[in-house]
């Protein structure tokens, strides 16, 4: 028994063996069709490790990428938003400049306002043969005289009138007080004089904030005058050489850009000028007409009245507000309340024909802005910038609509070749311009 038992001990551990070397062949065939170098012996007989299986929550399911777990909503909104602030941060530090340097910004818009105007003169003098200089010249002499002549025309009437609006307006202040004694108010004399026993003595008593008023209004004076002056000097350089600056800008543009933005330029240019020509024409015949109606019913300063009209035309809607409140309290202190109402009805009328047949049918579709931006744009520019701001904001707007508009059709009919009713492709001397440029960026390449 002691024999079979050690004999069968033997046989037991030989097939051991063989079953063990036949696993390691079959591992290395394995291996060898796989194209991997094949497994020593002792990792293909020993055993594998049992897993480790951690302990606690985690030992259900792995903790997923926080990437994953956020919805895809508020990633997207997450990644506008810091690009939002990022606009919003340029946008405020633009503003904070433009604050800083208010009235050189000003006085250039002034100055393209009164370029897009004058502008045409000059390409007339030119075809008839005077030389660039002369053309410039005799242009902006001519405007700045006409406009110098307006304005003394308004201080010499207002001069002149202002003794008989003075003596009107203390009848008038009469007239309103016995209309008030004899009104159903029951007002009484005494209260009327406690009235203007109060409003004297404020007057008395606020003696050195209407001084420091006076004194703030000498430097607003001189700031009008240096703004005046920038921009009688940047008007004649944008006469002269308006070309060459515009090819300096486009230089400074990325070679990538500069067709879009040599396209993009006339076409903001001929927006401007539309829109100056036609403002113009429309704040003319606004005076005119308005003028006309104050002088057969008699109101003092007719004349002026009617060029504060022309001036006031330039901020739109609440310039036409203001100049007609101003003739209607004109004729209401100096002609009585029927006047007044006469007055305010010509006003009215006259400005129904604007917005309703002069705008549509003169600036067309050249200036194509909607009423809710023009107001947002007056509202934004008048708290800028104040009276300056607000005149400049809505050509600002047009002109950003129009490049907006046209770099839109530019760019889909450069990657899809749509058909754009704009036109993608600059044309002229700015054409030229833009192909020297890109070709003098590609040989310094």
């Amino acid at each position: 028994m002691a024999k079979r038992a050690g004999w069968l001990g033997r046989l037991g551990s030989r097939l051991s063996r063989m079953e063990a070397r036949l696993d390691e062949r079959r591992a290395e065939v394995e291996a060898e069709a796989a194209g991997e170098p094949p497994l020593p012996a002792a990792a293909v007989a020993a055993p594998a490790p049992a897993p480790v299986v951690p302990a606690g929550p985690l030992a259900q399911s792995e903790r997923p990428d926080p990437v994953t777990v956020i919805p895809w909503g508020v990633r997207v909104a997450a990644e506008a938003s810091w690009r939002l602030l990022l606009l919003a941060g340029m946008v405020w530090v633009l503003m904070k400049v433009i604050s800083e340097v208010r009235l050189v910004v000003l006085a250039f818009a002034a100055a393209l306002l009164v370029t897009a105007l004058l502008q045409p003169f000059v390409v007339r003098l030119r075809r008839l043969g005077l030389p660039r200089g002369l053309a410039t010249a005799v242009t902006a002499i001519l405007g700045f005289v006409v406009i110098g002549l307006v304005g003394w025309f308004v201080v010499w009437q207002v001069m002149e009138n202002l003794d008989d609006l003075s003596n009107r307006l203390r009848e008038g202040i009469n007239e309103l007080k016995s209309w008030a004694l004899d009104s159903p108010f029951h007002v009484t004399e005494k209260q009327i004089n406690d009235i203007a026993k109060n409003l004297s003595e404020t007057i008395g008593t606020n003696t050195e904030e209407i001084t420091s008023a006076g004194l703030q209004g000498v430097t607003v004076l001189v700031e009008v005058m240096t703004g005046m002056l920038l921009a009688m000097f940047s008007t004649l350089f944008l006469l002269y050489d308006g070309k060459r600056i515009w090819n300096w800008v486009l230089g400074l543009v990325p070679g990538a850009a500069r067709p879009g933005v040599a396209g993009a330029g006339p076409r903001a240019w001929r927006t401007l000028t539309a829109y100056v020509r036609g403002t113009v024409l429309v704040a003319l015949i606004d005076a005119v007409f308005i003028g006309l109606g104050l002088y057969f019913l008699d109101v003092t300063m007719a004349v002026p009245l009617a060029v504060f009209i022309f001036l006031f035309a330039f901020i739109p809607l609440v310039g036409a507000v203001i100049s007609g409140a101003l003739a209607v309290v004109v004729a209401l202190v100096t002609q009585g309340p029927v006047i007044a109402l006469a007055v305010l009805g010509v006003v009215l009328a006259v400005q129904q024909i604007e917005g309703h047949v002069l705008q549509p049918f003169i600036l067309g579709r050249a200036v194509r802005v909607h009423p809710l931006a023009v107001v947002l744009a007056v509202a934004a520019g008048g708290m800028i910038a104040g009276i300056g701001g607000a005149v400049v904001a809505v050509p600002l707007v047009a002109v950003t609509n129009t490049v907006v508009v046209y770099l839109r059709a530019y760019s889909r009919e450069r990657h899809y070749g749509a058909a754009s009713p704009t036109g993608p492709a600059p044309h002229g001397a700015t054409a030229v311009r833009a192909a020297a440029l890109e070709a003098g960026d590609d040989q310094r390449a």
